[in-house]
């Protein structure tokens, strides 16, 4: 799976969607996503993570599909922030 960024029209909140891995188990199995929230609050510092929380697969799909319906758009550009 891989790791998805949206930003909001104005340019000031961004979500990472990427996958959760649970390491406390042996092997680790992906069946959660982990939604990671972010402010932009200037375009040239580096943005702050204000919270996370995880999520199933099928919510998060929804959540994703939401925010496009809202004019959240994919980026790639705070990816190295990451």
């Amino acid at each position: 799976m891989e790791e998805f960024t949206l930003i909001n029209k104005q340019r000031n909140r961004i979500k990472i969607f990427k996958p959760f891995e649970d390491i406390s188990k042996p092997s680790p199995t992906i069946k959660a996503m982990a939604i990671l929230n972010a402010y932009v609050y200037k375009r040239s510092s580096k943005q702050i993570i204000k919270g996370s929380r995880v999520e199933s697969i099928e919510d998060a799909r929804k959540k994703y599909k939401q925010l496009l319906e809202e004019v959240w758009k994919k980026t790639s550009i705070y990816r190295s922030y990451f």
